[in-house]
């Protein structure tokens, strides 16, 4: 029978990390577990049983774990010392961008960023009233007022209406933000600003206004920001100057990559699955996924919920083989 340790994931995990209790919940979230039933007891299940042990395990693959690679520690890493150098500046503090093609990992690191820092702050002053970090991402086509927007709602502020201009709502957010004891602020989709146009200038000017004003540490991430020009003009130029850059980009047929697949192989609840199957078709995923963290991870968890509903319970060449990814690395696989 199920127990409610082994329903791994609530509706509560999936909130946007956007607003404060989504976060906050992101970063109170436990590390995903599950349980598998001897094979006996397995085997013995009745139909209504099984189909909620099924569902647990659908819901744990759905999410699997976070594997921590290279570039993730190294985020973390950075990001903690920034924050450290930064506590007693008063001025231009340091910042860090995280740079890289699509599902290379990017956002996951500075989450782990926000969430490994925030859980040190609260070891440290023990003070619910504190909001140690905010998470925003960069609207599309957007204005001062947007950018605004998106702070004052991570907040949860009331009465952000058409009538309030940007400066009242800019003013609003720093002071919760001042009282608050704000120390990182994470900043992502950053390539949604361009620097070409009158309005990605002003959104620019507004992000070192909040940059400015807060006595925070500013981390970014975005899409190849180096090719999107955002370190052009005065204003990339200041950017460029007072952060430091980290890439991210796709896995080479190395040991790490064997050390990620054999992590998330590891994670796997599946019956009949043998570890070690997908370390030796290594070669065949890189080629499938392009070194791709992002599709790495879509690709096994599907294949993994494939194996559950096929009821095979093991990922085989031939499931692999069934499950669509990413329109990138599906049109490299096409190529190939």
């Amino acid at each position: 029978m199920v127990t409610e340790t082994q329903t791994p994931v609530d509706n509560d995990r999936r909130d946007t990390t956007m607003t404060l209790e989504g976060w906050r919940r992101f970063v109170d979230a436990p590390q995903m577990s599950f349980e598998l039933l001897d094979r006996e007891k397995w085997e013995g299940l009745d139909d209504d049983t099984r189909f909620d042990y099924d569902e647990a395990r659908i819901s744990y693959h759905s999410e699997l774990v976070i594997v921590t690679t290279s570039s993730v520690r190294e985020a973390v890493n950075r990001g903690r010392m920034l924050t450290m150098l930064n506590r007693r500046e008063i001025s231009a503090r340091r910042g860090m961008i995280v740079s890289g093609p699509q599902t290379t990992g990017k956002s996951t690191a500075l989450k782990e960023l926000g969430r490994v820092h925030e859980l040190a702050v609260r070891r440290r002053y023990n003070d619910s009233n504190r909001i140690p970090v905010v998470y925003v991402t960069t609207p599309p086509k957007g204005s001062p007022r947007k950018l605004a927007a998106e702070f004052a709602r991570f907040l949860g502020l009331p009465g952000i209406k058409r009538a309030y201009n940007t400066t009242d709502i800019s003013d609003a957010v720093c002071q919760v933000l001042i009282q608050s004891r704000i120390e990182l602020v994470i900043v992502d989709e950053i390539h949604n600003l361009n620097l070409a146009t009158a309005a990605g200038e002003d959104m620019s000017d507004h992000l070192k206004y909040f940059a400015e004003h807060l006595p925070a540490t500013f981390v970014y991430a975005g899409i190849d920001v180096e090719r999107s020009g955002l370190f052009t003009g005065i204003r990339g130029k200041q950017l460029a100057g007072r952060c430091t850059l980290l890439h991210t980009g796709p896995f080479t047929r190395s040991d790490e990559w064997l050390s990620l697949i054999a992590t998330l192989e590891q994670a796997l609840r599946l019956h009949q699955h043998q570890n070690g199957t997908l370390v030796k078709l290594a070669d065949y995923l890189h080629q499938r996924t392009g070194g791709m963290i992002g599709s790495l991870s879509h690709l096994i968890r599907l294949s993994a919920m494939a194996a559950i509903m096929q009821q095979t319970e093991a990922i085989t060449l031939d499931i692999l083989e069934q499950i669509d990814i990413d329109v990138i690395a599906e049109g490299n696989r096409h190529r190939t």
